[in-house]
């Protein structure tokens, strides 16, 4: 069978064409985890991912927010298992005396073994990590100012072993790594007593 050179390209641009979703958490019962997800943490503690109502939220009515005290918060979308593609939110950081981190995690195996990239409102930066076995190794970070009570995006693109993150729409750390080649799950993330508000969860890719 032969193709013109039109179907041809439709055919290109339709396989590279990546499943993605959002997520806004409107529908979910307020005042419980999101169903759906892991909602947990890395370490010791007590997370506390709870849906809100909350009259900032960039989609209204409700947001997704953490307010436990833990190690690492980490909440994981179970039916996510991406390998290339993307992950994004919107984040605000309300409290925190030790941190006020808001961060999304990919190639996630379980609650002890992913990538990280997080922003931080107490020390103005964008860190990426990776976390083995339960142990956060820091590996490259970049000041950027992360206003407290204020919302936020920050996307992570990750093809193969390099990774860009994006906050505010502006790109704060490219990395290359292969400590997670697999395909993994997604999801949100903060630290310590950080008490963090997520809206807008995004994905994408294969």
């Amino acid at each position: 069978m032969k193709y013109t050179f039109a179907a041809t390209l439709t055919m290109t641009m339709l396989a590279a064409v990546v499943l993605a979703d959002a997520i806004n958490f409107d529908t979910f019962k307020v005042g419980a985890p999101p169903p759906g997800w892991t909602a947990t943490r890395t370490g010791t503690g007590e997370a506390k991912w709870t849906i809100e109502a909350d009259d900032s939220a960039p989609s209204k009515p409700n947001v997704l927010k953490q307010s436990g005290q833990a190690t690492y918060p980490v909440c994981i979308k179970d039916d996510t298992n991406l390998k290339d593609g993307f992950v994004e939110v919107k984040f605000k950081p309300l409290s925190g005396k030790v941190d006020q981190a808001g961060g999304v995690v990919w190639r996630a195996r379980d609650s002890n073994n992913y990538y990280i990239a997080r922003a931080n409102a107490l020390e103005d930066n964008v860190t990426i990590y990776d976390v083995v076995n339960g142990r956060r190794t820091e590996r490259k970070r970049t000041n950027v100012k992360v206003a407290s009570n204020q919302w936020h995006t920050l996307r992570v693109e990750f093809q193969g072993r390099h990774f860009t993150v994006i906050q505010d729409g502006k790109t704060a750390i490219e990395w290359d790594d292969d400590t997670f080649t697999d395909a993994g799950k997604v999801g949100v993330w903060t630290k310590a007593d950080s008490v963090t508000l997520f809206d807008d969860f995004a994905y994408g890719g294969k």
